[in-house]
């Protein structure tokens, strides 16, 4: 049996231990300032976490997935972050994959023993066939959960690169990965509630991991989505938002072009930006392995 009383993300926190005579306006003062230590935390960890979106962003050029594990919060923070690649950035959803120690039912309610179960993990990964081209990212605030740190074991014997998110430093889960991220926040307002610090921390690598590696794949021009999956009104307008601030024409004029590239924006920025029609473009963009603005300096040349 693991100790939780010795790690970090376990211990009281001596700032908040009259948290329930608190009144609300000081109850948020609290986590408000507990909150400003994550960003901190985070920084301490850049170095890691640009490596990660390294290797991510190679599986993908090699098409390698990206494979979210954790249990409870921490699965739950995967499966967030996977589900929202695919209308961000336009990309099959079995390329960032979310699991979670229970499957589905976990996803709103707790599945007892799940996460200790080591066999799980392994035969989530083997229900996936696991190739060498993916990444496994293992989050765990704790940094010991069993169906993590199998899982992590697994992927490595498999071939695949690995990465760990744990709040606590030298986790047990870093020991089973080949790169190790851990940002301390240290001790949450409410004693043990890794939802909250830890949980903000790990939101924010995930963030950087998939963002990063999506644009070093080319779904962005400067600092746009250009692969934005048009499913609504909203990413309609979005994507006519879009060309128009990266062509600088009119919303008429961004319909029609809109319309010429069968509706995707990447295809009609390289249009506008290059001058080539359709098929022209759509060469280039292969060509160029889906980045604009590598397009653009090949039409000039």
């Amino acid at each position: 049996m693991v100790d939780l009383s010795k790690m970090t993300t376990e211990s009281r926190n001596p700032d908040t231990m009259d948290l329930d005579t608190m009144t609300p306006f000081e109850l948020v003062t609290a986590m408000n300032q507990e909150d400003r230590k994550v960003a901190e935390a985070v920084e301490k960890v850049l170095p890691q976490t640009a490596k990660a979106v390294e290797w991510v962003c190679e599986a993908f050029e090699a098409g390698g997935r990206l494979i979210y594990m954790g249990a409870g919060t921490s699965g739950r923070l995967g499966i967030l972050d996977s589900s929202e690649c695919p209308p961000t950035f336009g990309v099959d959803p079995g390329m960032v994959i979310g699991l979670i120690a229970g499957g589905d039912e976990a996803i709103r309610q707790a599945v007892e023993g799940a996460e200790d179960s080591e066999s799980l993990g392994i035969e989530d990964l083997k229900a996936l066939s696991l190739s060498p081209k993916d990444v496994v990212v293992g989050i765990a605030a704790s940094g010991r959960t069993p169906y993590v740190s199998a899982a992590l074991s697994y992927a490595k014997s498999i071939g695949c690169r690995t990465v760990s998110i744990a709040c606590n430093e030298g986790s047990l889960i870093g020991t089973h990965a080949d790169l190790a991220i851990e940002p301390v926040v240290g001790p949450e307002v409410l004693t043990g509630s890794t939802r909250l610090k830890a949980g903000t921390a790990q939101k924010m690598i995930l963030n950087m991991i998939s963002t990063g590696a999506m644009v070093g794949i080319g779904k962005a021009y400067e600092n746009l989505m250009v692969d934005v999956v048009q499913s609504n009104e909203k990413l309609r307008s979005r994507a006519e938002n879009i060309l128009m601030a990266a062509t600088e024409i009119t919303r008429d004029e961004a319909r029609r072009l809109l319309d010429e590239a069968g509706g995707s924006v990447k295809l009609a920025i390289t249009m506008k930006r290059t001058g080539a029609g359709p098929e022209e473009a759509k060469k280039n963009l292969m060509e160029s392995r889906g980045h604009i603005r590598a397009c653009m300096i090949r039409d000039s040349i």
